[in-house]
């Protein structure tokens, strides 16, 4: 390094030092912990460690759990629902027995 940037160097050092946490001559202007004379290491409140939400002790329940989203199981009744109306239509036309419109779902048809 010349001497040129040298001296460019050390007068942006003294002139604009730094602004940021990794300063090289940064030091806190009070400690972090000062210990009183009567304060003993016993009285000092720890707090207890962090816990991990997936490292429980106890397993889980799965019969409170749901492991379906709505959206699917409601999808699953519908179908449910429409496989019984198919299975009222087929036995209606094939076998013709009488259904009620209830039974079939056409109860909105007049």
């Amino acid at each position: 390094m010349s001497i040129i940037h040298a001296l460019l160097l050390w007068i942006l050092g003294v002139l604009v030092p730094g602004t940021g946490m990794r300063r090289a001559d940064a030091r806190p202007a009070v400690p972090s912990h000062v210990r009183r004379p009567g304060e003993s290491r016993e009285t000092t409140a720890w707090l207890p460690a962090p816990r991990s939400p997936y490292g429980l002790d106890v397993p889980l329940n799965g019969a409170s759990v749901v492991a379906v989203r709505p959206y699917v199981a409601a999808c699953e009744r519908e179908q449910a629902r429409q496989y019984r109306r198919r299975l009222g239509l087929v036995l209606a036309a094939d076998f013709g027995i009488d259904l009620n419109r209830h039974l079939i779902g056409a109860e909105g048809v007049a």
